[in-house]
């Protein structure tokens, strides 16, 4: 058995009973976590199979974590890097390759310091996971119960008890010594996660800050041009870089590329800043943010091409034969600036280092990759249990905390759920075997 599963002796509980909510990366940890434990865990979740979000993440290539070393790493969670840190203190990079390493599935870095698992794909992954959960070394087998959604009902001052879930054949209530919720947050409620689980824990004295989208597309003031949009919209603009100066003076440049939708911009570069954008435009109404189409040159170089003579070729084609400038980054140039800027050589050379795009909204957060808000840490302790409900332990990305993509959002979910577990199978000891549950979970 691998070192980082050799979380408690076989005894150490007494067949405890846990209840997990939700089947993502999140759900899923504190399950095997538990199962490792001793715990007798059933998790239900309202999908037909688990990991729906996780398996349309890898699509295109799962991103399993990040190679970035500490402290980079956790200053990726921003306000909550603090936090963030001590999951990742025994679960971090690392450990999520030699976890992925243990069911079987090899990874290796990229180019861009993501790491992928060998194969790309997520299913593969998945699959081993349940075969573990459903058939462990130790402890005994997860049960899961699927389509099976939460309605948010339970006994009145006992989370833990008759526990009310929706279910093909009418409701099913369901009681346990401790409960796991890991039900997400609100992006892409069709594959789960819609949020509804905020008023029942409001109403039973969480804390909970609103939730907002995430790694998320913006519209832009005044929306695209028609010609704009039917043209170019899907198109990215590449190889460009991005500066944005918030209200506090804080400053976000990166170079990457970002894509044109019909109503505004989305895509890697966009979200690697839009817990920003999306918060400058909350206190300001809109947020301005320039884009260099031409970061491997500098200014001086960009101006001379675009003073130099250009006889009687179109504006258009001298750009593009002196600066390689065509497609979606000429038309943005006619699309955001004055005629005059762009008649003007100096302001046009200056424009193309410095093209202004306005934001004035968010997109709507079931299109968000993520969501930020949620349970807030501050009314839990350090084991992800809410202070006002004993025996109830929260996960994944129903907390209060947001990542950039890129391998960060997974890791903490995973390493969030692994804190939740060990911290409800430590809480099911009553102390008698807390110290010995978290020295073990650290070997």
């Amino acid at each position: 058995m691998a070192a980082w599963s050799r979380l408690f002796l076989h005894d150490a509980i007494p067949m405890k009973t846990a209840i997990v909510i939700g089947g993502g990366p999140a759900g899923l940890m504190a399950a095997e976590v538990l199962s490792a434990a001793g715990v007798q865990v059933d998790l239900y979740d309202a999908m037909p199979t688990v990991g729906r979000k996780f398996l349309l993440a890898g699509i295109g290539g799962l991103n399993l974590t990040h190679s970035e070393p500490m402290p980079g790493f956790a200053s990726r969670y921003a306000a909550r890097q603090s936090a963030v840190a001590s999951w990742l203190q025994d679960f971090g990079s690392d450990e999520t390759r030699a976890w992925a390493q243990s069911l079987g599935v090899a990874s290796f870095v990229g180019s861009s310091g993501r790491v992928f698992p060998v194969g790309m794909k997520a299913a593969p992954l998945l699959r081993a996971w349940l075969h573990r959960l459903r058939h462990p070394a130790h402890g005994p087998a997860v049960r899961f119960h699927m389509r099976h959604r939460w309605t948010g009902a339970a006994a009145p001052h006992d989370l833990r008890r008759q526990l009310e879930f929706a279910a093909p054949n009418g409701l099913v209530y369901a009681s346990a010594d401790a409960v796991v919720l890991a039900l997400g947050g609100a992006s892409w409620p069709r594959l789960g996660s819609d949020g509804s689980w905020v008023e029942p824990l409001r109403a039973r004295g969480a804390a909970i800050n609103p939730l907002l989208p995430a790694n998320c597309g913006f519209d832009v003031r005044g929306g695209w041009s028609a010609f704009f949009s039917e043209r170019f919209a899907g198109a990215p603009f590449k190889s460009v870089a991005i500066r944005f100066v918030a209200h506090d003076g804080s400053v976000f440049t990166r170079k990457g590329e970002f894509v044109a939708t019909a109503s505004g911009v989305e895509g890697s570069l966009v979200y690697a800043f839009s817990a920003q954008l999306r918060d400058e435009v909350a206190l300001r109404g809109s947020a301005t943010f320039l884009v260099d189409l031409l970061p491997g040159m500098d200014a001086q170089a960009v101006l001379a091409h675009v003073v130099h003579p250009r006889g009687s070729r179109s504006l258009g084609s001298h750009l593009k034969s002196r600066l390689g400038l065509d497609g979606i980054k000429s038309a943005i140039l006619h699309e955001v600036l004055k005629p005059e800027v762009v008649a003007d050589p100096r302001h046009l050379a200056a424009a193309i280092k410095a093209v202004p795009i306005t934001v004035i909204a968010p997109r709507p957060i079931a299109e968000a990759i993520s969501s930020a808000g949620g349970v807030t840490l501050e009314s839990m302790d350090a084991h992800l249990m809410v202070n006002t409900l004993p025996g109830v332990f929260c996960a994944g990305e129903m907390l209060d905390w947001e990542a950039p993509t890129g391998g960060y959002l997974l890791t903490a979910c995973l390493a969030s759920g692994r804190v939740a577990g060990l911290g409800a199978a430590a809480w099911l000891t009553q102390g008698k075997g807390e110290d010995r549950a978290i020295e073990a979970g650290k070997s």
